[in-house]
């Protein structure tokens, strides 16, 4: 038995190997922040913004966007029904901000629709800009992220580009939790591989294949207007709890330019501001991410279970029964998780001290796949914001 053990963990070891090169040796020298130079020329932007119920964020995020460096510039925010004090403020802004500030009230959503989809679509009908930028209300913009976004469309010949803002975390669990969805993202996708074919799969068969490297942030999509229109626009993803990874589906079925980036110090975000905030905004989502597939959501649980938590478990047990082999490989297992972690921590500016938090993390992400499959078997829906999301 001990033997099976050890041979387990070096499977693991092994395994986890995968993981680290494609964060260390991949991802850190290819997803890059926006080019910070200034563009060739200023094509007109609209910032586009939802808004429902952000009475914490909307300030902040709304007078970023209005102070952007740009010469030809809007800012739509759209006013999605909020019940809080949203619209007061907005409304403030505007006094703020006459020459760049436009408020749109949302329209009820017609059948089919999810609320952000609706909401976006209709921004971007509103909008006159030749750039659509959308962003959550939650996003930070600094004064040149205009001017680098244009240069990044304009040194890529994207059509379509996704940023990945970089995290602001307060609380214990936004600690703990957050850094997981990245973690995620950069030790499964190498990011070139959004953008172009791999070496080992040729270019004819990627054509038919880019839909599955697909990848987005919804907090921060910039499209040339008239790929975005040529993709269908939010239309095409109307019914979509996880609308950004469907954006990017659907740019590569129609032939879009997809790049993306990081925020680095331009562009940051907090999602999240309590453990229950987290938890629910999560929940709403964490089944759609895996395309509603039982086979795929239980085999990513189980396999996070056997190579994330297992060495951790393995450890202090090995330590305590004196056995070498064990003792061994579960270090290097744990050893190869935390050098993961700690380098995240350090590309995004996070405590790395959480990095031993990981297992927990864990832990919480399976208490929340036990909780997503209980509202599916029972035929509970998930909310946000007050609306009904599933």
């Amino acid at each position: 038995m001990a033997a099976l053990i050890a041979d387990w963990l070096l499977i693991i070891a092994v395994i986890l190997l995968i993981p680290l090169t494609i964060t260390l040796f991949k991802n850190r020298w290819t997803l890059l922040p926006l080019p910070e130079r200034r563009p060739e020329n200023t094509p007109s932007l609209s910032v586009l913004m939802p808004a429902r119920n952000e009475e914490n964020q909307i300030r902040q995020t709304v007078s970023a966007a209005c102070k952007l460096n740009y010469p030809s510039i809007e800012v739509l925010v759209l006013n999605d029904q909020s019940e809080d004090r949203t619209g007061a403020i907005l409304n403030e802004l505007k006094q703020l901000y006459p020459g760049r500030l436009k408020v749109i009230y949302g329209k009820s959503r017609p059948e089919g629709w999810l609320g952000k989809p609706w909401a976006c679509q209709q921004l971007a009908e509103e909008a006159s800009g030749e750039l659509l930028l959308f962003i959550d209300a939650d996003v930070t913009l600094e004064e040149e992220t205009a001017n680098h976004l244009v240069t990044a469309f304009q040194s890529t010949q994207a059509d379509m580009i996704t940023v990945w803002p970089r995290q602001e975390l307060g609380s214990f669990w936004e600690r703990v939790v957050i850094p997981i969805i990245y973690h995620s993202l950069l030790t499964l996708l190498p990011s070139s591989y959004v953008h172009k074919a791999p070496f080992w799969i040729p270019a004819f068969l990627y054509r038919r294949l880019a839909v599955l490297f697909a990848a987005a942030c919804g907090q921060f999509i910039a499209y040339k207007k008239e790929a975005y229109w040529r993709a269908d626009g939010h239309h095409a993803v109307r019914g979509e709890v996880v609308e950004d990874v469907e954006l990017a589906r659907a740019a590569r079925r129609n032939r879009l330019h997809l790049r993306m980036f990081e925020g680095g110090s331009q562009i940051s975000c907090r999602m999240y501001t309590s453990g229950m905030e987290i938890w629910d905004g999560l929940r709403k989502n964490f089944f759609a991410g895996f395309g509603y597939r039982w086979s795929l959501f239980l085999t990513a649980g189980l396999t996070a279970t056997f190579l994330y938590l297992y060495p951790f478990l393995v450890l202090p047990v090995s330590l305590l029964a004196g056995n070498s082999f064990q003792l061994l490989f579960s270090t290097t297992a744990v050893l190869l998780i935390l050098l993961q972690r700690i380098h995240l921590a350090r590309w995004f500016r996070w405590n790395p001290l959480y990095s031993w938090t990981h297992p927990l993390a864990v832990l919480w992400f399976q208490a929340l796949g036990l909780r997503v499959m209980w509202d599916r078997l029972r035929g509970i829906p998930a909310y946000w914001k007050g609306r009904k999301v599933s």
